[in-house]
């Protein structure tokens, strides 16, 4: 690409200045008149190239949805696409998201579609915004998904939001257990060591144990903290693997409580976007991949690829459904119902609206519960550490006699 310096009058007359990068001299005097300037110079600056560049940091979600949610209203509102783009990276406050909503105008005024510029940043702009946007260029409806990405946009976030409070509180609680727990075991517990050495006399069996415990952790705590933080590296590398992620994804489906609430958190991401594609435009084999590895779990990941078989091999989409246990018999028939009726994506939204709120009401009654359950869970492992420490000061009076 060169860069070009320019001289223009804008709408009202008045002179602009300035430097634009376009592949040629045709594409800048496009490029420019997309901005409703008229050229009265246009010049390339002697020996200067400029290299597509991959932008670097991560855009927040927040400011990814507000950019959806005002460029749907522009557009709807009649404003040209170029127009759009270069007023909201004006205003962006995000200086990594402003450079990519600049190259993404740029690439737009020389002549690329707008969801071939977004797939130039997979990073910021993931495959269900891209095919979206795809689809609504493709039935002139661009304005309208736009609205709608916005809107799942959302309600993607502001469940990820209440998930990550509900894991907060209990997150922090059982660290300070741990870390009041080990301040015990080094520091308090040596203490009562000395006076049971001086005492004499056998110590109950829980204290014998715990006593080994906190010499072994004072001798040895440095190999400790290397073997668990060893232990930690590898089950973090083995959970990055395709294996091991697909193990870790089936256990989280497993646990008690944790994984009913999580198999409704994947079933709404799930549903949602099957939703939302299909609504647009994009054909289902398509859909079922993109909605399939949106989900946030492999396990569903799986079902949806196995699915495209069945359906390639001639069966229904409820068929093809039924085969997987992921997907619950009400969600199956949803389906089923839809499929008859051609209301497919209607179906699927009501089931992703319905998880949704099954989700909020499971986590608003573990938000409830969770508090008392940390208080116990608290002091047993406190309580315990001093029990154990005072036994033996119990049948002191024993000893003494």
């Amino acid at each position: 690409m060169v860069t070009y310096t320019y001289q223009a009058r804008d709408a009202n007359g008045q002179a602009v200045e300035g430097q634009i990068e376009a592949a040629d001299e045709s594409a800048a005097s496009l490029a420019l008149g997309n901005r409703d300037l008229t050229v009265v110079s246009l010049q390339a600056s002697v020996g200067h190239k400029v290299s597509k560049k991959q932008v670097a940091g991560r855009v927040k979600m927040q400011d990814l949805v507000a950019f959806t949610r005002q460029l749907a209203t522009m557009m709807d509102a009649g404003l040209p696409l170029v127009q759009a783009l270069t007023s909201l990276e004006e205003q962006a406050t995000s200086k990594v998201f402003k450079s990519v909503l600049k190259q993404v105008t740029e690439q737009v005024e020389q002549g690329q579609s707008f969801s071939e510029a977004l797939a130039q940043h997979p990073l910021v702009f993931n495959e269900i915004y891209i095919n979206l946007v795809q689809a609504g260029e493709a039935g002139g409806l661009l304005a309208e998904i736009l609205e709608r990405l916005a809107t799942e946009q959302e309600s993607s976030a502001r469940l990820k939001r209440k998930v990550k409070s509900a894991m907060t509180y209990p997150t922090i609680v059982t660290c300070i257990a741990f870390s009041i727990s080990l301040f015990l075991i080094l520091k308090i517990v040596p203490m009562f060591a000395d006076i049971f050495k001086d005492l004499g006399g056998k110590l109950p069996m829980p204290t014998q144990v715990l006593l080994k415990i906190s010499a072994t952790l004072q001798h040895y705590f440095l190999y400790v903290a290397a073997v668990v933080a060893a232990c930690g590296y590898a089950l973090n590398r083995f959970k990055k693997t395709r294996y091991g992620t697909h193990k870790w994804d089936q256990l989280k489906l497993r646990l008690p409580v944790a994984g009913p609430l999580t198999k409704k958190v994947v079933l709404t991401r799930f549903a949602r976007t099957f939703s939302s594609l299909t609504h647009s435009g994009v054909p289902i084999l398509q859909t079922l991949k993109i909605a399939g590895c949106s989900a946030g779990n492999t396990v569903l990941e799986f079902a949806a690829a196995g699915m495209v078989e069945s359906i390639e091999k001639g069966d229904s989409l409820s068929v093809a459904m039924a085969q997987y246990p992921i997907f619950p018999p009400m969600m199956v028939r949803m389906v089923s119902a839809g499929e008859q009726t051609g209301r497919v994506d209607t179906m699927l939204e009501k089931m992703a609206e319905f998880y949704n709120e099954e989700v909020e009401t499971t986590l608003a009654g573990l938000t409830a519960l969770i508090e008392p359950l940390l208080i116990v869970f608290i002091g047993v492992v406190v309580g315990s550490i001093v029990i154990c420490m005072f036994l033996p000061i119990f049948g002191m009076s024993d000893q003494i006699k």
